[in-house]
């Protein structure tokens, strides 16, 4: 016991010693969290607009005040002409460009219609589509407010509420992303390295043939990078509190624990790209290239999967960060307990002891 435990002393030594190594454990979590939460938005303000009046009276001056006022639009120029409209996009000076018809005012009050076309750049579709549908929600609240001292016989009003995230901060999205994506390639990658470089250096060998069990010696490589990736984990939810004020609703024991299940999964499957890889610099590319494509793509952390071909949904099923978000989601934003989580909870537990499982296949083979 006293030599395990003396193995792992050396293990913390060397991975301290290294500054890279550091760098990549601590440097890279706090790095994407501040890089996705700051810069990396689905939010808009103050977009560049441009206005084109055909009318120039009374209410499209209103229209344009209020719209000014919000938060979200900047009126960059006044366009005179239909023909500017194509000139402002191509310079990339405005995202979106107001058209308001001719005798808007006077359309409004005598056939109770008048039209203002939006105009957006779509070169980038997301922001086209929020930008259409801010300028809607104002447009819409301005004709309420005309028409609020009319009775209509019959009306349907719609009351929209949105629940675990009411004002829509992308930051809530990213954040259990960014966490799965920073606990998967740390764990994953650092111990995939850390065991290949033993293997390339010729002292695994030395290692196995020590009075230290063939298990232990695994084990003794993998333990340090669970308490330092528990300590990535907590560092990424503090800063989600305390900077980017993001609610954790549930347990934060439960959230603890199932953070150490997929920690304990990500180190079973570096494990496993251990045993086919004979560099670190192999180990490296399989661990960025075979683990973070997947995770940002298939983990529903960006992209929905529900919207995914259904080839790429089912292949989604065996990539363990798609159920660790889900189970993040569930705690941090919904607050829910383990009944409620159990499912995903059971799935991740049978992906780690099923990697588990193949890498002690795979060593036991390479040992005889």
């Amino acid at each position: 016991m006293k030599r395990f435990i003396g193995f792992i002393k050396k293990e913390f030594y060397h991975i301290f010693r290294d500054k890279r190594s550091l760098f990549i454990l601590f440097g890279m979590p706090i790095a994407q969290i501040l890089l996705f939460g700051f810069a990396i938005t689905n939010e808009i303000n103050n977009v560049d607009i441009a206005i084109l009046d055909h009318s120039k009276d009374a209410t499209t001056k209103e229209i344009i005040n209020k719209i000014a006022a919000s938060k979200y639009f900047s009126i960059k120029q006044m366009i005179t002409r239909e023909a500017g409209i194509a000139s402002v996009f191509q310079k990339g000076q405005v995202k979106a460009v107001l058209n308001f018809e001719k005798d808007f005012s006077k359309n409004l009050i005598k056939d109770h219609k008048a039209t203002v076309q939006i105009i957006t750049d779509a070169t980038d579709p997301n922001t086209a589509n929020t930008i259409t549908n801010y300028v809607n929600a104002i447009l819409q609240q301005y004709q309420k407010e005309l028409n609020k001292d009319i009775t209509i016989a019959y009306q349907i009003v719609p009351e929209t509420r949105m629940v675990y995230n009411p004002e829509l901060k992308s930051v809530y999205m990213f954040v259990p992303g960014v966490m799965t994506i920073i606990l998967m390639l740390v764990s994953a990658m650092m111990t995939s390295i850390s065991i290949t470089r033993e293997k390339e250096l010729g002292t695994m060998e030395i290692l196995l043939v020590s009075p230290l069990k063939p298990f232990q010696v695994i084990i003794g490589k993998v333990l340090p990078y669970i308490f330092l990736s528990i300590i990535n984990a907590l560092v990424i939810v503090m800063l989600s509190i305390f900077i980017f004020n993001m609610p954790v609703q549930g347990s934060l024991f439960l959230l603890g624990l199932e953070s150490v299940l997929f920690i304990i999964s990500a180190l079973a499957l570096g494990i496993l790209i251990s045993t086919i890889s004979s560099t670190q610099q192999t180990a490296m590319m399989i661990s960025l290239m075979g683990l973070m494509l997947p995770v940002i793509l298939l983990s529903g952390f960006i992209f929905p999967i529900s919207s995914m071909p259904l080839p790429l949904q089912i292949i989604s099923n065996i990539i363990p960060a798609k159920w660790f978000i889900i189970i993040l989601k569930g705690i941090m934003l919904k607050g829910v307990g383990l009944q409620y989580i159990w499912k995903e909870t059971l799935i991740l537990l049978g992906m780690t002891v099923f990697f588990i499982a193949l890498s002690v296949k795979k060593y036991k083979i390479r040992l005889e």
